[in-house]
Formats: structure tokens, C-alpha cells, sequence
């Protein structure tokens, strides 16, 4: 196996796919891809209550797994506030979702290789003055559509649900909605009052993601669990 680069230093599936981690998110996968019998799950929204619970994380390394198991995917980084793939995969923001909404630039333009096989990004773009309108708009609609038949599995990482409204405008256009919730950090009201605002929209919760449990000192810090 040739080196992997430094770009790809936070995906634990990639880089150590035997990890007990990796292995976590693998059965995430398979949990998702059989959480629906009548209705494709195509398009997954990755969201949080609140900051710093690891949602981008766990949304990279989710896609990252799909694409191991030879799904074409794209990572859309819908965070139009605070993005992060770009870091994560040093790719240049210069053109995004919010170019592409903007009409500054077509899909084309937007779409770049992570360093994964079939693994796509589209990065968030310039931070615009109104994120919440352009992802409530019909041409966000329009996009996902030919994005569905483009790619196997789209997932979007959204700003977390109670900072702004984003979250749940894109949790109404996506098939389901992973929940990350921080173990020991967020409070279960603070969780309740989160899902409360998907319930509203009529999103679809496929799961919750516990993050940062330790299990055993010998499996790191991270590991991730879902969870009906």
C-alpha cells in the first residue's frame, strides 16, 4: 500500500481500516443501507445539536467508508458558516455549494477529488451573507436532484440544529439524518430540544452517532456508535 497522504490524517478508515473505530463506522454503514426496505436512503444529512461534537469527522469518515465499499460519493460540505472539508482535505474553497448556488460557477467547477477512490467533494465555497435562503431555495432542490443521478450516496454535513435553521431546511431535502451527540457533553434536553426541530420538518432519523466514548485504552479516544 503506496504512503496515504497527510490530507487524509483525520480518516481512520482510511488509514487504519481495521481499526475497532473503523470497524464502527463500517456497521454504521450497513445499519443505514438496511434501515430502509421500501425507500432508497441516496442522500444523508450529518448534523449535531450543537459545535464541536465531531459531526465533520464522523461525515468524512461515513463517506469514506461508502466509498470502500465501491459507492461513488460525494461529500457536500453544507456548512455554510463554519466549513471544515476543506481543511480536512486541503482542496481549495475558491468555488462551492455556494458558488454553484450563487450561479458563480457550475457543478463541474465544484466538484473535486478527496484522495479517496470514489470518494468526491464539494466544498462549501465563499461563506455567503444568507446561508439559510440559498439552502432553502428551489435551485439547492435542483442541484441535489442531478447530483442523485450522478452519485451513489450524497452526504452533507450541516451546521449544528440549534445554532440556525440551516439544518433542518436540508434535513427536508435529504432521505434521512444522522445525529452526532458529544457523550458526556451534551445534556439529554439539549439532544430532545434538537430532534424536536427535525420532528418539525418531518426528517426522517435514521440514527444517532455517540461520539467520544472510550471504550478501552487500547482502542483511543474515539469510537462511534449508532444507535436507533
Amino acid at each position: 500500500m503506496s504512503q496515504l497522504p497527510n490530507k487524509q490524517r483525520h480518516l481512520i478508515t482510511v488509514t487504519n481500516p481495521r481499526s475497532p473505530v473503523s470497524e464502527a463506522f463500517r456497521a454504521l454503514r450497513t445499519n443505514i443501507d438496511f434501515s430502509s426496505v421500501d425507500e432508497k436512503i441516496q442522500i444523508i444529512m450529518v448534523t449535531s445539536s450543537g459545535p464541536e461534537e465531531g459531526k465533520s469527522t464522523v461525515t468524512a469518515n461515513l463517506a469514506a467508508a461508502y466509498a470502500q465499499a465501491d459507492k461513488h460519493v460525494l461529500l457536500i460540505d453544507g456548512d455554510l458558516r463554519k466549513p471544515t472539508s476543506h481543511k480536512t482535505f486541503s482542496l481549495s474553497n475558491r468555488f462551492g455549494l455556494s458558488s454553484l448556488l450563487s450561479q458563480q460557477a457550475n457543478l463541474e467547477d465544484t466538484i473535486q477529488e478527496s484522495g479517496v477512490p470514489n470518494l468526491s467533494i464539494m466544498t462549501s465555497g465563499p461563506i455567503p451573507p444568507n446561508p439559510a435562503e440559498m439552502m432553502a431555495s428551489n435551485r439547492m432542490s435542483a442541484i441535489l436532484q442531478e447530483l442523485r443521478h450522478r452519485f451513489d450516496i450524497i452526504l452533507i454535513d450541516t451546521p449544528p440544529l440549534l445554532a440556525v435553521t440551516d439544518a433542518q431546511i436540508v434535513a427536508s431535502k435529504s432521505d434521512g439524518v444522522i445525529m452526532v451527540v458529544s457523550y458526556g457533553k451534551v445534556k439529554r434536553d439539549i439532544a430532545v430540544k434538537a430532534k424536536s426541530g427535525l420532528d418539525r420538518v418531518g426528517a426522517r432519523i435514521l440514527g444517532v452517532v455517540l461520539n467520544n466514548v472510550k471504550r478501552k485504552a487500547s482502542e483511543g479516544y474515539y469510537y462511534y456508535y449508532y444507535g436507533n
